[in-house]
């Protein structure tokens, strides 16, 4: 538990009529915050925090982010170190249970989660409700929040064997619903999840591997792919997590919870970054149009803006993206893609960008979402099933925050209040009456 100020430590909130303080209390590292549960009672006040941006709305051990210098740490361990020695499943592991694995630990959750992989077979037939043409992202959500159907015996949230068979069986079937999204989209046959091939292998697998030949895995592309796992795995009290952690609140399931969450990711502002970029890239058309679109990016009042560049949270340059963009560059060399005109326009306006004083001043880096997108892009990955794969990498995260927020014992039902600007109070007219 987070530790209270030194005693008698407080912050003095005076107005008319009313003095109270406010308790200090003290994470492990990390600004401090000041405790107002009870300033609606002492005061009958509010505070006001459209999108929270300010408030602290729940108690993690999780992920820590310090967005003015770039980091960005999993249970301590930071991203960078992460992304280049660990694999996704320790990651999860480690997300999940608070320590990186030894190593029967590992392969005991290894052949937990190889052996979820299969879906309940009358999933196929589910599918058939969608359209064809229906976003891969719809389709996800919608078979997420219908596994409470298909697993309903492990839907008991007080229960710790419960809270666990349901949280493996979300990491283990997220990559086969993907990849069965991404087939019944194209209208080619599902493939079935090989016990044989590791968590990132086996998805390729499904995705793109067809009936007459096996998918040829590259371990670079392997290994790219396992990187941008690791790096969405999650990213603290974000709309997404905050979503899956207010619908738990209620008692919801936990399939129902993270169908929330992925339905909170599919905003554009959240999930569909990634793929802005590549609409964005579609825009600039040429690398000799770059020197146009920067000026117009400069230009406050031009709507064009520069995706990929600069992050809300992270003021310096984003952790992840500085892990990734080796990823991208060995991509595009081992598939040859360097001369595909959009991949190499992409190459050329982080290069001109990252030499350009307007952006360099004002710390607007490549992010994550710049190298992801060009490497899924390379990949063969449609610009539909992006976000599907941020939300097949964030899963572990959300269970991992929901697993913590059901396990709070000052947990509450989420209820925010509001600053109500609307009528008064004001009786009811017969319509006979109405001007």
């Amino acid at each position: 538990m987070a530790e209270d100020g030194n005693k008698g430590e407080a912050a003095k909130l005076s107005g008319a009529g009313y003095e109270v303080d406010l308790p200090v209390i003290h994470g492990s590292i990390g600004p401090d915050v000041l405790d107002i549960r009870k300033l609606y009672g002492a005061t009958g006040r509010f505070t006001y925090d459209p999108g929270f941006t300010s408030t602290a709305s729940c108690e993690s051990k999780i992920t820590y982010i310090d967005g003015d210098v770039g980091i960005l740490l999993y249970r301590g361990y930071s991203i960078e170190q992460l992304a280049e020695t660990a694999d996704y499943l320790e990651t999860c592991y480690l997300l999940l249970y608070g320590e990186l694995p030894n190593a029967k630990q590992k392969e005991d959750f290894e052949r937990t989660i190889t052996y979820h992989t299969m879906v309940h077979e009358q999933l196929n037939y589910f599918f058939r409700g969608f359209r064809r043409d229906a976003h891969p992202m719809a389709v996800v959500c919608g078979v997420m929040g219908a596994l409470a159907a298909f697993y309903h015996d492990s839907l008991d949230i007080e229960n710790p064997e419960h809270r666990k068979i349901s949280a493996h069986r979300m990491i283990a079937k997220i990559p086969t619903i993907a990849a069965m999204a991404y087939k019944y989209s194209v209208g080619q046959p599902f493939i079935y999840p090989r016990n044989d091939l590791d968590y990132v292998s086996n998805f390729l697998h499904m995705m793109f591997s067809v009936p007459g030949e096996d998918f040829a895995q590259s371990e670079i592309y392997t290994k790219a792919m396992a990187r941008i796992f690791i790096l969405h795995a999650d990213h603290e009290q974000n709309a997404s997590t905050s979503t899956v952690r207010l619908a738990g609140s209620s008692g919801a399931n936990p399939f129902a919870c993270i169908a929330a969450g992925i339905a909170s990711l599919w905003g554009p502002a959240h999930g569909g970054a990634n793929e802005a970029v590549l609409t964005m890239l579609y825009e600039i058309g040429s690398v000799d149009r770059i020197p146009e679109f920067l000026e117009r990016a400069k230009d406050k009042n031009d709507s064009f803006r520069l995706m990929g560049f600069g992050h809300r949270v992270y003021k310096n340059y984003d952790p992840r993206a500085a892990a990734l963009k080796d990823s991208a560059h060995q991509v595009l060399e081992a598939l040859g893609a360097q001369d595909e005109p959009l991949l190499k326009l992409a190459m050329e306006l982080e290069r001109i960008a990252l030499e350009d004083e307007y952006f360099v001043e004002r710390k607007l880096f490549p992010n994550v979402d710049f190298y992801s997108g060009i490497i899924l892009r390379a990949m063969g990955f449609p610009t539909s099933m992006f976000t599907v794969l941020f939300a097949l990498a964030r899963t572990v995260g959300w269970i991992a925050h929901w697993s913590e927020m059901v396990e709070d014992p000052t947990q509450k039902i989420g209820r925010p209040r509001q600053l109500y600007t609307g009528p008064v109070q004001r009786d009811y007219t017969p319509v006979a009456k109405r001007g």
